[in-house]
């Protein structure tokens, strides 16, 4: 791996979004067809979610609201290919603060937002099976080494706001740890604001196109640090 992050520039990425109905994240998004239609859902009613407020109790370094900083446009980047992507994922567990953050993912079913959650589990010492969270809407993992818990999201099929407090999900956002959320829109009336937002879009020549936006403080510190190692 000869670099961490990588300029705009150009090359060649497959298309395949990992099957959403395996439990192993273990294979890789970067090649192969699109998933059939078969795994698009209806649109998802929160119609009720005036009653669910957003979080108001956070963890120490999410102060729940658009910081005003120095570092207040988005980092931009292309990943090539996989490799850039798990470089990506090796710079970004790197950071100090990254053991207290709240990371939304975006990009259409395809992107390689499960393959990045892939290379940063790795990179943050998670060991084993890394099952996917699709059904279970949260995997929770625990790095002893670091002393670190970590929570992965995928909210594609979340439909119930009420699922928020029914499941725990207030009480998981409110403690110290990584939180990780795959298709965060679809839980944007109950989740706090993200530390970072990472957007990636397939271009036409297949290789990505990646946002790296803050949203507070602790987001911003580690954007600009993951922009001075660019």
């Amino acid at each position: 791996m000869k670099t961490t992050l990588q300029p705009l520039l150009q090359a060649g990425l497959g298309r395949r979004e990992v099957d959403r109905c395996h439990s192993d994240l273990g294979e890789s998004e970067y090649a192969g067809p699109l998933p059939n239609a078969g795994h698009q859902l209806e649109s998802i009613d929160l119609s009720h979610r005036e009653r669910h407020a957003p979080i108001v109790k956070t963890a120490p370094g999410h102060q729940g609201r658009q910081d005003s900083t120095p570092f207040d446009s988005a980092l931009r980047l292309v990943w090539r290919d996989e490799n850039d992507t798990q470089a990506f994922a090796a710079a970004l567990s790197a950071q100090p603060g990254i053991g207290n953050l709240f990371i939304a993912l975006q990009g259409e079913l395809g992107a390689g937002k499960t393959t990045l959650v892939r290379h940063l589990l790795r990179a943050l010492g998670v060991t084993g099976r890394i099952k996917s969270p699709t059904y279970a809407v949260v995997e929770p993992h625990q790095v002893d080494a670091r002393n670190l818990s970590i929570w992965h999201f995928d909210f594609y099929r979340f439909n119930d706001p009420r699922e928020w407090e029914d499941a725990g999900f207030r009480d998981i956002f409110s403690s110290a740890g990584l939180k990780i959320a795959e298709w965060p829109d679809k839980a944007a009336a109950v989740l706090p604001v993200p530390d970072l937002t990472i957007a990636i879009d397939m271009q036409d020549d297949e290789t990505r196109s990646v946002a790296v936006t803050p949203g507070t403080h602790a987001g911003t510190e580690i954007a600009a640090a993951l922009h001075q190692g660019n």
